[in-house]
């Protein structure tokens, strides 16, 4: 027997605060929902499970991450930048890799037996005080 139970699905939305079109049925237990007259019945099918809600569909945001990426990625090339490089990437950000370059050169040198450990240090200490500038100038600094 075929019940219609749209005024059910009503009901039943009005008592969850849902819109209708998100409340579901078990399909085996559809005898039980056309039987149930009151709310309370109503109740305890939503408690036993036989009744529930599906959650909302929103609007997707995929399409508009892809063209965000894609708007993102353009007009990012060396013709479009402005200032030093410095005002895209930090001082400091720009300080720590310069000095880590160095360091790094400095060390391989000394394992290298290029330098000595006196002028490893005084070097070292050069570089952290500022005094060299970049892997070029530390070249000219060893030189001498």
């Amino acid at each position: 027997m075929v019940v219609n139970i749209r005024k059910k699905r009503e009901l039943i939305s009005r008592i969850l605060g849902v819109g209708v079109n998100r409340v579901r049925f078990e399909p085996d237990k559809l005898e039980d929902v056309a039987d149930s007259i009151t709310r309370d019945n109503m109740r305890n099918l939503i408690r036993n499970g036989t009744i529930w809600t599906i959650k909302p569909r929103g609007t997707s945001r995929a399409r508009a991450k892809a063209k965000l990426t894609v708007r993102r990625k353009h007009g990012s090339g060396a013709g479009s930048k402005k200032g030093k490089k410095s005002t895209r990437v930090g001082k400091k950000k720009l300080y720590v890799v310069r000095t880590r370059a160095m360091r790094r050169r400095l060390k391989i040198l000394k394992e290298r037996n290029d330098i000595t450990s006196e002028k490893y240090w005084s070097t070292y200490n050069k570089i952290n005080g500022g005094h060299v500038r970049s892997l070029a100038h530390l070249r000219d600094i060893l030189k001498e």
